[in-house]
């Protein structure tokens, strides 16, 4: 290890930091500056990485949980050869640049996940962990090692404050992921000040508490966190964190250990005194060492060694081990493929059943053909119906099972999933009631800016509920969730439609998806649309239709369209097509041929969803023929609940017949 040349790594990230945040006049250069010792010796002695190959599955992966702190990542990207240039982070949180104010997965080589919400990407680890040792317990053998490597990650003082990092460390401690080492950059400083403000708490104490090993030392003794970290690898059974005590913005001489250093420039006069206390040329602008350059030039020679060797060692695994080669194939690849194989549950027209349960039933069938398919409930499978009966629990004693048990976290499982997705080869879903998105709104708009593939098994739709009352009934929760960029929501209205929405959710590959599903039982209906799980991947088909022009249309989703058919048929003179939208934005995604076929514009529409009626006004004919909840529910029945707020098919008849 050569002390001198991270010496003079450390001070080339110092430099690049205050200059990239200086020359943007935006930006947190404090921890950067703060923790440039513990980042080159991870790029540059510790991480098993490769340039060459940003996305190869045996990396080590290192998550910078404190997002703000993103020019520290860039400039140890820029460093060790990946496709981050000098000018790149000249560039910093420019429009268009490779180098946003926080990391974004799928924008700049070499970055792992979008962090800036702290703590999400503490919980985007525990996933990464959770997945590495799913990937290892299926294709490692005792000759090969395939999956053999480390999930790193950097957490500040507000990492360790937020909920979402006590929901994942606890999940982390009781799984025993011992390939998950945190680091803990701990400056006792926030924006508005010292920590003694607000945080005062034993963190080793807690962490010890969750089933953490925890270590201590010096951010600026390269040699002692080596050591460390060697410690932290020699305890296989426990994840570890390691809290290092830090000086906020160190080398800068006026305002190193103060909060003006976390999120605002340096300013010019304090970059060029930082510069004379860093012994680096006053008016050199992005300076780099020139030996900090020739060891980053020389360590990319030997992580390509490493990189072959393993590539060897993956050939020799392929070779003895064809049906594991297989299944490894299968992970990677496009599921369209496989999830057409699947035999799914056939129901006939009048059975009746909860969507929840017609869930259950389509995903144990798509498990069979997708090893890839993982992930569980937060302490709800009995009622989400998660549960996937012949591929075993997850549980450090059994890591090649498939159901997870996330406990009651929802947070974290948000952010575990999206871990799971970003690892690669696994397709995870998770579940719980929808009134309970809210508790995982955060990982789910991340998912749906990284565009990952994540699968949400809301159950317990509405105020069909019941007897749980307000706090459990759903209102707002579908258009809340709808108005998420990238993010597709489902609400079938049958067993037959949750099938088809599970094959759409598995199929999707640039976003997540919600399934909306009901506790009550539902009717299976007719279709008129002959091709209509082809049509329901558009959004909306016509379930009821008339002979010639319908008079109205009826659009529903989920339980409603049962409620519509009940409906029109009350209703006498008029032509009543009905559809169910089991995607409102997909359908609005359309062409307007096609979305004038189902709901034609010369026929008066009418709405029907349990839940609030804004967004629904550019579908129906006028606000006034919406049928919606604009307000919390009741406890009691189910029935009597829809009763009281107006939800009848007597009232849906009346709409029809304005």
């Amino acid at each position: 290890m050569n002390i001198n040349a991270l010496k003079y790594a450390a001070t080339s990230v110092r430099t690049l930091s205050m200059d990239g945040v200086q020359k943007a006049n935006s930006g947190h250069p404090g921890l950067p500056m703060g923790v440039a010792e513990l980042g080159v010796l991870l790029y540059g002695e510790v991480l098993k990485h490769t340039p060459s190959d940003s996305r190869w599955l045996n990396r080590d992966r290192f998550i910078l949980s404190a997002g703000h702190g993103s020019i520290l990542l860039y400039s140890l990207l820029h460093l060790s050869g990946y496709k981050v240039t000098l000018d790149d982070l000249r560039n910093f949180r420019q429009l268009g640049s490779k180098t946003p104010g926080h990391p974004e997965y799928g924008y700049t080589d070499g970055v792992e996940t979008t962090t800036g919400p702290l703590g999400a990407g503490f919980g985007n680890a525990v996933g990464m962990a959770i997945a590495q040792e799913m990937m290892a317990a299926r294709f490692n053998t005792g000759k090969h090692r395939i999956i053999d490597h480390y999930i790193y990650a950097l957490s500040g003082d507000g990492c360790m404050m937020e909920g979402v990092t006590s929901e994942a460390a606890s999940l982390a401690g009781h799984l025993g992921l011992g390939k998950l080492i945190v680091f803990y950059d701990s400056n006792d400083i926030t924006i508005e000040g010292s920590t003694e403000l607000a945080f005062s708490e034993d963190v080793a104490g807690r962490f010890t508490a969750y089933g953490w090993q925890t270590l201590s030392g010096d951010a600026y003794n390269i040699e002692g966190m080596m050591d460390l970290i060697n410690r932290a690898k020699g305890d296989t059974s426990r994840p570890s964190l390691i809290i290092l005590k830090s000086v906020i913005g160190k080398g800068s001489p006026n305002k190193a250990g103060s909060h003006d250093v976390h999120g605002a420039p340096l300013g010019p006069d304090e970059v060029k005194a930082t510069r004379k206390n860093l012994g680096v040329p006053i008016d050199a602008e992005f300076f780099i060492h020139p030996d900090a350059l020739g060891y980053f030039k020389e360590k990319r020679k030997t992580w390509d060694d490493v990189y072959r060797d393993w590539k060897s060692t993956f050939d020799a695994w392929a070779k003895d081990n064809p049906g594991g080669k297989k299944e490894f194939d299968q992970l990677f690849s496009d599921p369209s493929g496989p999830i057409h194989n699947a035999v799914l549950p056939v129901y006939n027209i009048g059975d009746k059943l909860a969507t929840r349960k017609a869930s259950g039933n389509a995903l144990n069938a798509f498990a069979k053909v997708f090893p890839g398919l993982v992930g569980g409930s937060a302490d709800l499978a009995p009622s989400n119906n998660t549960k996937m009966p012949g591929y075993g629990d997850f549980f450090k004693e059994n890591p090649t099972g498939r159901t997870l048990h996330f406990g009651v976290r929802e947070h974290a499982m948000g952010a575990a999933c999206n871990g799971i997705a970003l690892y690669g080869g696994f397709r995870p879903f998770c579940a719980t009631f929808l009134v309970f998105a809210d508790y995982m709104r955060p990982t789910i708009r991340l998912a749906a800016l990284m565009k990952i593939s994540v699968i949400y098994v809301f159950t317990h739709d509405s105020i069909f509920v019941g007897e749980d009352g307000p706090t459990h009934q759903p209102i707002e929760h579908i258009a809340s969730l709808r108005i998420i960029p990238n993010c597709t929501v489902l609400r079938p209205g049958d067993a037959e439609e949750t099938n088809i929405a599970w094959a759409m959710a598995l199929i999707r590959k640039d976003g997540p998806t919600v399934i909306a599903l009901t506790r009550q039982n539902l009717e299976v209906y007719e279709k008129a649309d002959k091709d209509w799980m082809h049509t329901a991947a558009k959004g909306a088909y016509i379930v009821q239709d008339t002979a010639g022009a319908p008079d109205v249309t009826v659009v529903a989703t989920g339980s409603e369209v049962n409620l519509a058919l009940e409906a029109a048929a009350k209703v006498k003179g008029k032509k009543i097509r009905v559809v169910s939208m089991i995607s409102r934005e997909l359908f609005l995604a359309q062409e307007q041929s096609f979305r004038d076929s189902i709901v034609p514009p010369a026929a008066t529409t009418v709405v029907a969803e349990a839940g609030i009626t804004s967004g629904w006004e550019g579908i129906a004919s006028s606000p006034d023929l919406i049928l919606g909840i604009n307000r919390f529910g009741e406890s009691g029945p189910g029935q009597k609940v829809a009763e009281h707020l107006g939800m009848t098919a007597d009232n849906l008849a009346k709409l029809i017949e304005q």
